[in-house]
């Protein structure tokens, strides 16, 4: 898109424009995290609403679960939302995870 095309575009169409932007970050943000956890030796199970997801650790002999937390995933500036710092409040293995785009 060119810059002269945002200049003639309404107000309702950019701020389309700018949630599908931050959607694709956000998207981007969950895998690149997501891929890290798994790489680790995490299962990685995507998860409702207040976080993005649940990660375990099995022990590899017992099948037992040695760790669990919860990933909320914010790229840049990013708030947490009213639910996300409710949750974070009341559950003591809740992780904010910040991620810096690549561009």
């Amino acid at each position: 898109m060119r810059i002269w095309d945002l200049v003639s575009m309404s107000k309702k169409a950019k701020k389309k424009l700018i949630i599908a932007e931050n959607r694709r970050r956000g998207k981007m943000g969950e895998d690149m995290v997501r891929m890290q956890y798994e790489t680790s030796g995490y299962e990685v199970e995507r998860t409702g609403r207040g976080h993005d997801f649940r990660v375990r650790r099995r022990n590899l002999f017992t099948g037992r679960v040695e760790s669990s937390k919860l990933v909320e995933v914010k790229v840049g500036k990013a708030k947490l939302s009213k639910l996300q710092k409710k949750t974070k409040k009341r559950k003591k293995n809740y992780k904010v995870v910040r991620v810096e785009p690549w561009f």
